[in-house]
């Protein structure tokens, strides 16, 4: 059941893309790692940069600076202390990314509704 899947939280490792390219091209694992990795280097080495990375149909990796807040330990109540600027990565999903994601969206809701109508009909005893 598509429900069950979000619930559970799969995950999609590294190694696992690197074993479906590997599979899939006759590649071997190393080489496809080895590639894999640099790809990430590189992503990674950019936005250290202040370079963002488009990749089109995927999407959009920016590094943004956020701004300075205030912030409060809740074991101390009075205290606050100013938590500094930092720069983080921004993600923004590209057309063909979302469109797929939305249609998982829907097809959860659905599920859950199934087993929301489900549940409601054996409590009224029906």
């Amino acid at each position: 059941m598509a429900s069950d899947t979000f619930v559970d939280m799969a995950k999609l490792t590294k190694r696992d893309i690197v074993v479906a390219i590997s599979n899939q091209t006759g590649m071997v694992q190393h080489e496809v790692f080895d590639v894999v990795q640099r790809t990430l280097d590189k992503i990674t080495d950019s936005l250290a940069n202040n370079v963002a990375v488009e990749l089109r149909n995927f999407g959009v990796f920016q590094p943004r600076l956020t701004k300075p807040r205030v912030g409060r330990n809740p074991n101390q109540p009075g205290s606050s202390f100013v938590i500094p600027p930092r720069v983080t990565v921004k993600f923004k999903a590209g057309k063909i990314m979302r469109q797929r994601v939305e249609k998982l969206s829907r097809e959860l809701k659905e599920a859950s509704e199934r087993q929301q109508n489900a549940a409601s009909d054996s409590r009224n005893g029906e």
